[in-house]
């Protein structure tokens, strides 16, 4: 990966660094670093003043946006590609987010020629956090549900590219966090009970699958679907003598 002065961390929480210190921002400034970076391209200014500011007047907005870029220091300013009309991220600018974003779609990818990092316990970690949480804004939700719904494809995909390389403990530990996530996604309950199955854990799989159905009942009155089902068709519950 190349080395950049800049970087931001979206993923578990809003962090702008520069040379591997911490820099201190404004609320303000915070949401225009993460607007940009999300967007990853350049924004024309009313629409970036509008987007942010939603509830105030026009020129009021544009007043918020001048603002949140002087309180910007040095090296947050350097980061930046300030036009007339336009504002965007230097390319020397670094982003977690799009990071993680392009390794969960090379996951994906049947096509893809995975390299050995991105099979790994680090591209678990990568894929275990969420998108700005805490952050309530229109813009921010629907960029996070996107990553939220990516990264839980990409984990459950991991997890078999696991278990084909025979790399069990990791298949188990990629499809936990997806069933962490979301308990009631069930492509994240049959990942984690082929995973368990694969390395020849009958009794965890089929406790997997009993906490799910149970868990699926209670929530939502549902049943597992016959594919579920037919994963653990063949195990039963040990009998007391």
């Amino acid at each position: 990966m190349v080395e950049r002065p800049f970087r931001l961390t979206l993923l578990g929480g809003f962090r702008l660094l520069a040379g591997g210190e911490q820099l201190a921002v404004s609320s303000g400034s915070e949401r225009l670093l993460a607007f940009l970076a999300i967007s990853r391209r350049t924004v024309p200014r009313s629409m970036m003043a509008t987007t942010l500011w939603p509830d105030a007047p026009e020129k009021r907005a544009q007043a918020n946006l001048r603002s949140a870029l002087a309180r910007l220091d040095d090296a947050g300013r350097r980061m930046l590609e300030v036009g007339a009309s336009e504002i965007g991220l230097c390319p020397e600018t670094g982003v977690d987010f799009e990071e993680a974003r392009s390794l969960a779609r090379r996951l994906l990818d049947p096509a893809a020629e995975l390299e050995e990092p991105e099979v790994s316990a680090q591209s678990v970690e990568v894929l275990s956090d969420g998108l700005l949480p805490g952050w309530y804004e229109e813009w921010v939700l629907a960029a996070a549900d996107e990553w939220h719904q990516l990264r839980l494809h990409a984990l459950e995909a991991l997890s078999g590219i696991f278990v084909r390389q025979g790399r069990f403990a990791e298949a188990v530990t990629a499809a936990n966090v997806a069933a962490h996530a979301e308990p009631l996604r069930e492509s994240a309950c049959a990942a984690l009970i082929e995973a368990h199955l694969a390395e020849g854990n009958q009794a965890e799989a089929l406790r997997h699958f009993q906490l799910y159905e149970r868990n699926l009942h209670t929530e939502l009155g549902l049943q597992p679907t016959p594919r579920l089902r037919d994963l653990v068709a063949g195990l039963r519950p040990a009998r007391g003598r």
